[in-house]
């Protein structure tokens, strides 16, 4: 397998093609470039990019053809955009680069002033939107910036929610608390006519506590009883002014019908819950205001269906994080996949996959579109990769489940209570399939998930009484003292989602999936590698060390003819990855 030369020495080798791109400029895109304009690739969010010439027989020729550093050595999730020659890349921070997507070269950046010390979760970000010659970046203090991708410069900066919510105290835990519920924006911008899509994140997140042992993932996701964050939503703004649009908010009010809904007692797909439904309902009269702090985050850019004008994305779980004892109900719109109408932000379906969640299943990897073929019947369909491990794929025009598919982790004891022991759930609150995006080759019929197996223990702990306070219980989902690992997985969406193939890896996968028409498969690992896999058979075909975590999804390109993948390698501070600053880009040799 390739090593990882030092970057010094990799800058030091591109010095003179660095300095004629910084004369000479990015040159447009020509016929038969291959650009990476939108953060899913395309509307249907496939990841499925067209790389002639990087084919199985020729990957494991792939070397580094140039290194960016940032000097920003933290969280790194974001997908680059590639349009007419310039990469363009949201950094941690809500910091903005342009670079010259041949040679690395920074064209100009764009860095960003919060308004807020507070971050509700970490500083990372997912990617910015590409439109008309601006470029949009959501932002950690919930802002929106629409910046000229000319020169970087700002054109407007609006506030799209306010940062300044309640969030849960960490006092008496005895541990560092690195996230809290609040509010944010990391997922990436979506335009679609004109407007600008985002969603907020944060509310509902619950706290999050540091492991005391280096290297290793988050110590703890701790829920308790309060009033914490708010709601929700989807918001579209107008894209040469800023101006609100529309806003779909992700909790339904009373006056739409609530968000108690009917008290089910199964999941949709006949799932027992184990709810105590009876002392709900009697709770239900004592906390009628327990909507306006009902949660329901947005982690990804939605999928758009132009035909039928709705947008498609998921929705986190309800607030408080894991503790029911004031939010009695199904929650809705919580752990859903919901539909609305991109023209008017009007409601069409909503798919909850965890009425009553506490056990933290957001529904947060980003929806991908394709056609289902059955009984010789074509129907139009979205599928999600879970958190619980199963791939639901819908009717997109009204939500009906199609089919769900195997289970591509391991499951036991899914939906059962916390406990004083300390009940073992896999998978917990990290999935499954976390954020991840995952990739979609239609011609093969395969969709590809990278998913996790990390067990977990579900605690009922308590904050002992002092002079001044009473004791308080609190929920808690703690990492298990057990193996973990990752897990690859192509599922053959002909046959209902069976599994054609699974390659299980070192760490648990959290960053995302790249597919190519011809055939290849790529995904990163928390130790620094990137990987390329036989979409056909899941062998591995080759790999490189970056040198730290690769936790964001890889993309493709095409420029003069050249084929390109790049990634970010920078790490997880929530999983315990290395953290590092770099863009990666590979390609062929000349």
């Amino acid at each position: 397998m390739a090593a990882f030369p030092h970057p010094a020495e990799i800058m030091s080798r591109l010095a003179l093609p660095l300095a004629l791109a910084l004369i000479c400029g990015a040159a447009n895109a020509a016929p038969g470039d291959r650009e990476w304009p939108t953060s899913g690739l395309d509307f249907a969010n496939t990841r499925l990019a067209d790389t002639p010439g990087l084919t199985p027989a020729t990957v494991r020729k792939l070397v580094p053809k140039w290194i960016y550093q940032s000097g920003i050595a933290q969280t790194f999730q974001a997908t680059p955009l590639v349009i007419a020659g310039r990469m363009y890349v949201s950094l941690p921070g809500s910091h903005v680069v342009a670079l010259d997507a041949r040679t690395g070269a920074e064209l100009w950046r764009y860095t960003h002033k919060r308004i807020t010390d507070r971050l509700c979760c970490g500083p990372a970000n997912r990617g910015v939107a590409f439109d008309d010659g601006r470029v949009f970046i959501a932002t950690v203090d919930a802002r929106l910036v629409a910046l000229d991708a000319a020169s970087g410069t700002p054109l407007w900066d609006i506030q799209i929610a306010k940062p300044d919510t309640a969030a849960e105290s960490g006092a008496g835990l005895g541990a560092k608390v690195t996230g809290a519920s609040g509010v944010g924006a990391a997922a990436a911008p979506l335009v679609v006519d004109g407007r600008v899509i985002v969603g907020i994140n944060g509310v509902g997140y619950g706290l999050h506590l540091d492991s005391p042992r280096p290297g290793a993932p988050l110590g703890a996701v701790v829920g308790m009883q309060g009033k914490f964050g708010g709601v929700g939503f989807m918001a579209a703004f107008d894209a040469k002014t800023g101006e609100r649009v529309w806003q779909f908010d992700t909790v339904r009010k009373p006056a739409d019908g609530g968000w108690e809904g009917d008290f089910v007692s199964r999941t949709p797909d006949g799932v027992e819950l184990n709810r105590d439904i009876a002392t709900e309902r009697a709770n239900a009269e004592k906390f009628p205001d327990a909507w306006e702090y009902g949660g329901g985050s947005v982690w990804n850019a939605p999928a758009y269906d132009a035909a039928r004008g709705l947008l498609y994305f998921g929705v986190g779980n309800p607030s408080p994080q894991m503790n029911d004892s004031e939010r009695p109900g199904d929650n809705l719109y919580t752990a859903s996949l919901v539909a609305i109408e991109a023209k008017t932000g009007r409601y069409a379906w909503h798919y909850q996959q965890v009425p009553h969640d506490l056990w933290g299943y957001d529904v947060a990897s980003p929806p991908v579109l394709f056609d289902h073929r059955e009984n010789g019947r074509t129907t139009a369909a979205v599928g999600q990769a879970s958190k619980l491990g199963w791939f639901y794929v819908h009717d997109r025009t009204n939500g009906a489940l199609l089919y769900k598919s195997d289970a591509f982790v391991p499951q036991d004891n899914l939906f059962a209570a916390a406990s004083t022991e300390g009940t073992r759930i896999t998978p917990g609150v990290a999935g499954g399939a976390n954020w991840s995006p995952v990739a979609l080759d239609m011609q093969r019929g395969l969709a590809f998930v990278a998913a996790m197996h990390m067990p977990m223990r579900y605690w009922i702990k308590e904050i002992p009484a002092t002079a001044d306070h009473p004791a308080k219980r609190y929920d808690s989902m703690e990492p298990s003292d057990e193996p973990r690992w990752g897990l690859l997985t192509a599922l053959d969406l002909r046959h209902k989602g069976r599994i054609k193939w699974q390659v299980k890896t070192g760490q648990p996968l959290i960053g995302g999936v790249l597919a190519t028409k011809s055939g290849l498969v790529f995904t990163g690992e928390g130790d620094g590698h990137l990987s390329a896999f036989d979409a056909s058979s899941g062998k591995r075909l080759w790999r490189f060390q970056t040198g730290a975590g690769v936790n964001a999804p890889p993309i493709a390109y095409v420029l003069d003819g050249k084929p390109y993948v790049a990634v970010a390698a920078g790490g997880s501070a929530i999983w315990g990855y290395r953290q590092g600053d770099a863009v990666v880009v590979f390609g062929l040799p000349d």
